[in-house]
């Protein structure tokens, strides 16, 4: 199947007549800036929240990572040429740069958070903000923390979550001095082996795909994905993304930055994305359901009608003052115990959604 946009869903394609009107984008998108250049911290970081539940409306404290703030960052990516998106995009650079260790590594929290002595360095947080830090033009040691993914993985090739030791000899230094980083407080690392140890994760993975790209040593990665799809298993292929949505979208992604070999499950996702929407054009549970699937869908070469639809629901529901309402990204276990969320990171992937949408389909600059 072609991933272009002339895929040919059951549901009607878009008709111009049926296309948001890019002057009401333009607004959307600018009172959504507005709203989280306000709400960036100084130093470039952006509020992330734990809570128990999805839709954060229990008790919430505030969390300091670098993660959320890379997320972001990479949902604002296609808005960078406007300048108000610019300023929010040039402060978290600053952030996430500075987080960066000297052999190109992050860790989920940042450096003022008490658990960043405790907790590894994990994949994830690597292959954010690196994609990241690349795409904005800014050097990073790419070649050596590449080179550590490679050296973390487990005998199948998938990729492990975490940089702690694990059955398997290697020669990275770097990787040695991460993985015996946990022994300068032995009874947490001991406990944090004994529960994440061997970890490996579909959408940690999907999200290395994402930066390593379709080479040799991420075959397995892309198999396994096609594996997991087909069968059914994305509710239940990761620890920390216990919503299929997020899988979808963390698969979209890395099929839109250039792994085709992805495409025998294009039309699978874009089927069940479908198959949840409602008479008002939300998708799956939620507002953060409707972007983060309507962003799948576009990345996929998805253009049914169904869309149009969603892009109008989250223009619909845009707050006041620009902003979406907060709901769980990740989770701490797959219980769901709590997980993080904000309204900042709901309105970056508001926001990207939206601007992918003007940017495929009203041709608006």
């Amino acid at each position: 199947m072609n991933s272009s946009r002339q895929h040919t869903h059951s549901d009607s394609l878009l008709q111009t007549n049926e296309i948001t009107h890019p002057a009401l984008i333009n607004e959307v998108i600018n009172k959504g800036l507005d709203y989280l250049s306000q709400h960036q911290y100084p130093n470039g970081e952006f509020c992330s929240y734990i809570s128990p539940d999805d839709a954060m409306q229990g008790w919430c404290v505030t969390d300091s990572t670098v993660f959320i703030t890379s997320v972001m960052g990479s949902c604002l990516l296609p808005l960078s040429k406007m300048p108000v998106a610019e300023s929010i995009l040039s402060r978290a650079t600053g952030f996430i740069r500075y987080q960066m260790t000297g052999t190109g590594v992050w860790n989920f929290y940042s450096i003022i958070h008490p658990m960043r002595r405790i907790l590894p360095y994990d994949a994830d947080s690597l292959s954010f903000a690196s994609h990241f830090l690349r795409e904005r033009g800014e050097p990073i040691p790419e070649r050596n923390n590449k080179q550590l993914l490679l050296d973390n993985r487990a005998r199948n090739g998938l990729f492990y979550t975490w940089f702690v030791l694990h059955p398997k000899l290697h020669t990275n230094k770097t990787l040695w001095r991460l993985s015996l980083r946990g022994f300068r407080t032995p009874v947490h690392c001991f406990l944090f082996l004994l529960r994440n140890g061997e970890d490996v994760n579909i959408g940690v993975n999907a999200s290395i795909l994402s930066y390593l790209g379709d080479i040799p040593a991420t075959a397995p990665v892309i198999n396994e994905i096609i594996k997991m799809i087909v069968g059914g298993r994305e509710h239940d292929c990761d620890k920390w993304y216990r919503n299929a949505f997020v899988i979808y979208y963390l698969i979209g992604r890395a099929y839109s930055l250039g792994v085709k070999k992805l495409q025998p499950v294009a039309e699978i996702i874009i089927e069940r994305i479908l198959a949840t929407v409602s008479a008002d054009g939300q998708l799956g549970k939620s507002i953060f359901d409707t972007a983060i699937g309507a962003t799948t869908l576009i990345n996929l070469g998805c253009s049914a009608e169904a869309l149009h639809r969603a892009i109008n629901f989250l223009i619909k529901q845009q707050g006041a003052h620009g902003e979406w309402p907060r709901w769980l990204f990740f989770y701490f276990d797959p219980a769901k115990t709590y997980g993080w969320g904000s309204e900042e990171l709901t309105t970056a992937f508001c926001l990207e959604a939206i601007a992918r949408y003007k940017f495929d389909f009203t041709d608006a600059d």
